[in-house]
């Protein structure tokens, strides 16, 4: 991650953000604080690495909106539970539940499929993707440019804790994966 902003800018933090709102959760906030590391080194300015993060994150977004509204995902047994209770969010808070999920984090990241199975309005979803998509780039470039040179033990930290998370849900995913044979040996 570091390397390709390094090496490539502005355009390095678009690609590292388009996933992150294609359903694939990958953690923006690494890239975002690494961003604002970047532009306190002078490797890019602000406005470009908000700009890039900003359009990475609706390209995402967009994706994941025509995914939702391809109504494949609603043949999938698992993903239309998932789909139904979203849309019920969406039903029930309008478009600005499009907007607050973009604040949340992983909520941020599959926004964009229910929202485009309920149709919300292309114009509509777009600015209210990139009003928030901006917000929270904003706020991780800007705790980025703060940690300035304390860049490294920031990255180690927030590398450990992403660390821990992912083994405790590979853990609980394994050990669900374990009952579930059990009970069906049992029977």
């Amino acid at each position: 991650m570091t390397a390709l902003i390094s090496e490539y800018g502005a355009l390095g933090v678009f690609a590292l953000m388009v996933p992150e709102s294609a359903c694939i959760p990958v953690p923006s906030e690494l890239t975002l604080l690494f961003s604002g590391f970047a532009v306190h080194q002078g490797w890019l300015s602000l406005p470009l690495a908000l700009l890039a993060a900003t359009a990475g994150n609706l390209l995402g977004s967009l994706l994941g909106y025509a995914l939702g509204a391809s109504g494949r995902l609603a043949r999938v047994p698992v993903a239309r539970v998932a789909l139904e209770r979203s849309e019920g969010l969406l039903a029930k808070h309008g478009d600005r539940a499009v907007f607050v999920a973009r604040l949340l984090p992983l909520a941020r990241t599959f926004v964009s499929v229910p929202a485009g199975a309920q149709r919300v309005p292309l114009v509509r979803f777009v600015l209210l993707t990139a009003a928030g998509c901006a917000l929270w780039a904003a706020a991780f470039m800007t705790l980025g440019l703060l940690a300035g040179a304390s860049w490294s033990l920031v990255d180690s930290i927030a590398g450990r804790v992403l660390m821990v998370v992912g083994a405790a849900v590979l853990l609980l995913a394994l050990r669900r994966a374990h009952r579930g044979r059990t009970g069906r040996e049992a029977l």
